[in-house]
C-alpha cells in the first residue's frame, strides 16, 4: 500500500434528522451540567444518562434487532455519538461497551454470550472495561503475562491488568491474556475471555488517581481466579487478531479529537469581543484541522458501514486528533492570559486547568503514537 485512501460518506438524509432529535433531548438532559462537568464527557459517568440513551435506542444502533439492536447506519450511529460528545454528556457507564465490547462480542462472541449480554448493553444496563494493558508493557499488548491455564470446566488466571478504566464501576471485562506458550512467542497463545466482575472471585480491583486528583484508572489483579469454559471468546489462541479488531472501533470515533471541544468554546466565548489578530488566526487553523479530523473519522464509519477493516486509517485518526487535542490547551494559554485552576469560578479557567491535566493521557490511551505510526508504516509497507 503506498497512501489511503478516507471514502466520502454518502448523504444520510436520517442522519442529519436524528441529529436534530438528539440535540433537543441533550439540551434537556444536559441542562444543569457546569462547563468543567461537560469537559469530563466520555469520563463522565452517569447510569441514569446511559439508561436514558438505551430507551431512546441510541445504543447498539447498527446491531441485529435480534440482539436488541435497531439495524440502522454507521452514519446515524456517528451522528448520535458525535453530538454527545459535543454537548459534553457523561457517557462514560455505557461507553466502552457500546463502541468496542458490544461489536466484539457480536463479531466473535458465542450465541450464548451475545444473547445473554448484548440487549443489557442495547437497554444502557451492562458497564465494561477493558483488560488489555499491563505492568511494564506499556502499549506492547503482545507481552502480555496474564495467563490463563486450562483446568477442568474452564481457566485459572492469574496476572495483573493497568491503567483499566472504569473497572470499580463495570460489570464485565473483556480479558486478553495467554492461554499457551510463553511471552517469546508475542502474538501466538493470546486468547480474550469474558470475565463477570460479579461473579469472579480472587480478583482486585486497586484504585489509580490521575494527575486531576480523579479516579478513573484502576489496577486489576486476579489471583488464580477461575472463569469457565463459557468465558472463552471466539477462538482459543486467536486473540491477537480480535483484539486488533476491536482497537479499531476504539481508534476510530470523534472522541479522538473532540476531548477538548469543551476548552475551544470556553476559548472561543472569552475571545468573541476582542479576539484580535492572532486569535482569529489560532481559532481559524484549530477550526480548519476540526474539519479535516471530522472529514477522516467520517470516512472511517463508511469504511464501517461497508464492512470493511479500517484498522490502519482508525490509528491515522487516532494519532492526529491526539495532536490536535494536546495542542488546544497550550494555544487557549498562548491567547488568554490565565493561570489554570479547577477550581476558579471562570469557566474557561477551570475547563483549562481540566484539559491541561488530562491531556497527557490523549496520546496514550488507546495506543502511543510510536504503536500508532508502527502500525501506519506497516500498512504503507514500509517496516
Amino acid at each position: 500500500m503506498s497512501g489511503f485512501r478516507f471514502p466520502s460518506p454518502p448523504p444520510s438524509p436520517a442522519a442529519e434528522a436524528l441529529r436534530e432529535e438528539v440535540r433537543v433531548f441533550l439540551a434537556e438532559q444536559l441542562a444543569q451540567r457546569s462547563p468543567l462537568s461537560r469537559a469530563e464527557s466520555w469520563s463522565g459517568f452517569d447510569r441514569d444518562f446511559s439508561r436514558a440513551m438505551g430507551a431512546r435506542g441510541w445504543l447498539g444502533m447498527t446491531w441485529p434487532k435480534r440482539y436488541g439492536g435497531h439495524e440502522r447506519s454507521a452514519f446515524e450511529r456517528y451522528v448520535v455519538v458525535e453530538e454527545t460528545l459535543a454537548a459534553g454528556a457523561p457517557v462514560a457507564a455505557h461507553w466502552i461497551a457500546d463502541r468496542q465490547s458490544g461489536p466484539n462480542l457480536l463479531k466473535f462472541g458465542t450465541e450464548e454470550q451475545k444473547a445473554a449480554i448484548l440487549p443489557k448493553i442495547v437497554a444502557g444496563e451492562a458497564v465494561f472495561c477493558i483488560g488489555m494493558s499491563e505492568p511494564d508493557s506499556g502499549s506492547d499488548l503482545a507481552a502480555t503475562r496474564t495467563r490463563a491455564m486450562p483446568v477442568n470446566g474452564g481457566w485459572r488466571v492469574t496476572g495483573t491488568k493497568l491503567w483499566t478504566t472504569g473497572a470499580h464501576h463495570a460489570d464485565y471485562m473483556i480479558l486478553f491474556c495467554r492461554t499457551s506458550g510463553t511471552t517469546a512467542d508475542r502474538q501466538a497463545g493470546t486468547s480474550q475471555l469474558l470475565v463477570d466482575l460479579h461473579a469472579t472471585e480472587g480478583m482486585t480491583i486497586r484504585p489509580i488517581i490521575d494527575l486531576a486528583g480523579q479516579h478513573h484508572f484502576n489496577e486489576v489483579h486476579l489471583e488464580d481466579a477461575f472463569l469457565p469454559s463459557s468465558a472463552l471468546i471466539g477462538t482459543e489462541g486467536d486473540g491477537w487478531n480480535q483484539v486488533m479488531s476491536e482497537l479499531a472501533f476504539e481508534r476510530s470515533g470523534p472522541e479522538r479529537f473532540l476531548s477538548s471541544m469543551q476548552l475551544l468554546l470556553e476559548l472561543i466565548a472569552v475571545l468573541r469581543d476582542a479576539p484580535g489578530d492572532a486569535a482569529r488566526l489560532a481559532l481559524g487553523r484549530l477550526t480548519a484541522h476540526l474539519v479535516v479530523l471530522r472529514r477522516l473519522s467520517r470516512g472511517v464509519a463508511a469504511l464501517l458501514e461497508a464492512g470493511e477493516n479500517p484498522a490502519v486509517h482508525a490509528a491515522i485518526v487516532k494519532d492526529l486528533g491526539a495532536t490536535f487535542e494536546q495542542d488546544m490547551p497550550e494555544i487557549a494559554r498562548a491567547l488568554v492570559d490565565a493561570e489554570p485552576d479547577r477550581a476558579s469560578t471562570s469557566d474557561f479557567v477551570a475547563v483549562l486547568a481540566h484539559t491541561m491535566l488530562n491531556a497527557p493521557s490523549f496520546s496514550l490511551r488507546g495506543g502511543t503514537r510510536e504503536i500508532l505510526r508502527g502500525i501506519i508504516a506497516r500498512g504503507l509497507g514500509v517496516r
